[in-house]
């Protein structure tokens, strides 16, 4: 089968497309034809290399996988990570804290290829009326999103929320699974195009992130993502007692915090880490249902992977890339 994959770390140009065995199949596990794969930063982080974390080389990148079951043609979608299954954390449904979770595309190899050999535990129906190409691009971010808000943050209706970064995958999700809880939202972007697409998304308010008008304040959450350049201004933000929760570092990993300032206004500062299996199952029937939806930008042939990473790169997109496998 072809696969694009990286054997060094480095800019898109390391992408290489490759001709590997087809997977083996091996008792309790399924093939799946993949038909579309979306990006997330993740694969540029591994891509370029991650300071500390040892990766296996040659990897074939991409975490959210669509296609088909080569044994029924059922269409499905493969979630993004999975723990051991057998632990305290996996048998209690927490999954994602797993000591052995593994997320496709990192710790082993993803879906940027023809076919993967997956668990049957870890594939599950893909939503109706979408396409492979939708498809693929809800796993990771909802999950991951729904995490941040429902598990972490536990939000209630009528609560104030901030979302960073609205145009991107985690942004889009947040905006949209914080108004189904009945919160008010106000959200960020980068551009007047990308604004007016998270107005329409359903954001109540919108900020340029790169510009001079400051931000409100009191918020009961903030959906932080982004790390170094806004983690001031998202601890300034919050109401006290308020709740940041983070799930990324895409514009660095350094920062502080006066810890006066911490336990005086009461706050409350998580980290949240993909998210439960048996999330995901509620996330696609909230899309089932209408009441979720994933945005694409644009979509690339497997072949020109180096173009889909430059583009996401340049941060030009609202909603995901997704790569096209014929």
């Amino acid at each position: 089968m072809q696969a694009l994959r990286i054997h060094e770390h480095g800019g898109p140009e390391v992408l290489r497309l490759d001709a590997v065995p087809d997977p083996v199949p091996a008792a309790g596990a399924c093939l799946v034809r993949i038909r579309a794969c979306a990006l997330n930063h993740l694969d540029l982080f591994v891509r370029q290399g991650i300071p500390g974390v040892a990766i296996g080389l040659p990897r074939i990148l991409g975490s959210d996988i669509a296609g088909e079951r080569a044994d029924s043609g059922r269409r499905v979608i493969v979630a993004p990570g999975w723990g051991c299954g057998r632990c305290h954390a996996c048998l209690d449904g927490r999954d994602n804290e797993c000591k052995k979770y593994e997320v496709l595309g990192y710790q082993r190899d993803g879906g940027y290829c023809e076919q993967i050999l997956v668990e049957e535990r870890n594939i599950l129906a893909a939503p109706e009326g979408l396409g492979f190409v939708e498809a693929a691009s809800m796993p990771l971010v909802f999950l991951t999103a729904w995490n941040m808000l429902v598990r972490k943050a536990e939000i209630r209706p009528g609560q104030k929320i901030l979302v960073w970064a609205a145009s991107s995958g985690v942004g889009i999700a947040a905006v949209q699974i914080a108004k189904l809880f009945g919160c008010q939202v106000v959200a960020t972007a980068g551009s007047a195009e990308k604004m007016a697409l998270a107005r329409a998304l359903g954001a109540d308010e919108v900020f340029d992130h790169y510009g001079t008008a400051p931000l409100p304040r009191n918020f009961d959450v903030v959906v932080e993502h982004t790390g170094q350049a806004t983690w001031d201004r998202s601890l300034r933000a919050l109401a006290p007692g308020g709740a940041l929760v983070t799930c990324g570092a895409t514009t660095g990993h350094e920062a502080t915090i006066d810890l006066r300032f911490l336990f005086s206004r009461q706050l409350r500062i998580m980290g949240s880490y993909m998210g439960r299996r048996g999330d995901l199952d509620v996330v696609v029937q909230l899309i089932d249902a209408g009441k979720l939806r994933p945005i694409v930008d644009r979509v690339f042939p497997l072949a020109d992977g180096a173009s889909a990473h430059a583009y996401l790169e340049a941060k030009r997109q609202f909603g995901k890339v997704v790569l096209q496998v014929a």
